[in-house]
């Protein structure tokens, strides 16, 4: 395949597990990827990979970069602090010339701002250290999917609702903004100028470490904001790594689900692959997207226009990599 340009830098959290950076920086080049590692990289300052400014003058230098993958090192904590002082020209600027910025959890906080402030599209997917570094080896779907976004080929994904939500009521919608990532992250945002104003679109969700009750209160928020009501589609992703006490009594994520189908006009999906878990496929955030079902098969569709630079005829249903029940 053609070697990219790939430019790895630290927005957030600290790089702790320095194997596992090492590993995600060795795999991109094994396959072929002309990698650069920012100079902070592997800064750290209390829990950040660096201060403020550190980490704000890395942005600006992934945005000037040239690359055609800026790629987060890890997530964690930090871009929620800068947002009034992120470059946006320089970053819309760079999407503009085809650097496709790409991250998961913290990265929720720039994405959204992005959006808000530019309406450029970024994507949702891989970090370098707990993806492309897994000590196990990338999980294979993500790494194709990761490899679509090089190519220019990711047009699309699928997957397949859990059986006990096939029942769910929707058929198919088209031009409906993509949005969303991290649920705290994204509730946190809420009433700020970081938090996008979108009507119609299809809202994707997924947090970690999160007891359900928690996930339910962050979901109300947003409820009762009146934005899950405005949008075509609420799609819930992988919601993992917490644990049930006895205090529950039977209160799980499946009632936290239910409860909202009950409440809400709009539908809500699940399964999405994508979240804190090693399978997930990439998705852009802001967006034109198409989704439509088969019983219970799910599409969505992006085609060219997130920006791949291609603009060939992609079929029905782009590439569907991620056939599989979760």
């Amino acid at each position: 395949m053609n070697s990219k340009s790939i430019y790895i830098y630290s927005p957030s959290g600290a790089v702790r597990d320095k194997a596992a950076f090492r590993r995600g920086v060795a795999r991109l080049k094994a396959m072929g990827h002309d990698v650069h590692i920012d100079e902070a990289a592997l800064q750290s300052h209390q829990r950040f990979a660096g201060d403020d400014d550190t980490r704000l003058a890395a942005i600006a230098r992934a945005a000037a970069s040239g690359a055609d993958v800026a790629l987060i090192s890890r997530g964690g904590y930090g871009l929620t602090r800068v947002l009034d002082r992120l470059p946006y020209k320089a970053i819309a600027k760079a999407v503009d010339k085809g650097t496709a910025f790409v991250g998961v959890s913290d990265f929720t906080a720039f994405q959204s701002a992005v959006l808000a402030k530019t309406g450029a599209v970024t994507w949702a997917g891989p970090a370098l250290g707990e993806d492309l570094g897994a000590e196990e080896g990338p999980d294979e779907i993500m790494a194709a999917c990761f490899d679509d976004l090089l190519c220019g080929q990711g047009e699309g994904t699928g997957w397949r609702l859990p059986a006990r939500d096939a029942d769910v009521g929707f058929k198919a919608l088209r031009g409906a903004t993509l949005w969303g990532g991290n649920l705290c992250v994204l509730s946190s945002l809420l009433g700020t100028p970081y938090f996008p104003q979108i009507d119609k679109g299809v809202l994707f969700l997924e947090d970690v470490a999160e007891h359900p009750y928690r996930i339910e209160r962050m979901l109300d928020q947003l409820r009762h904001a009146g934005v899950l009501a405005r949008q075509r589609a609420i799609v819930l992703g992988q919601f993992s790594n917490y644990r049930a006490v006895p205090h529950d009594r039977g209160f799980k994520l499946q009632t936290v689900v239910d409860r909202l189908r009950g409440l809400l006009k709009v539908p809500v999906l699940t399964g999405l692959p994508y979240g804190h878990v090693p399978t997930k496929v990439l998705l852009p955030v802001g967006a034109q997207v198409e989704m439509a079902r088969q019983e219970r098969e799910v599409f969505m569709v992006w085609g060219h226009a997130a920006g791949a630079g291609h603009a060939h005829d992609h079929g029905h249903h782009g590439h569907e990599h991620a056939h599989h029940g979760h």
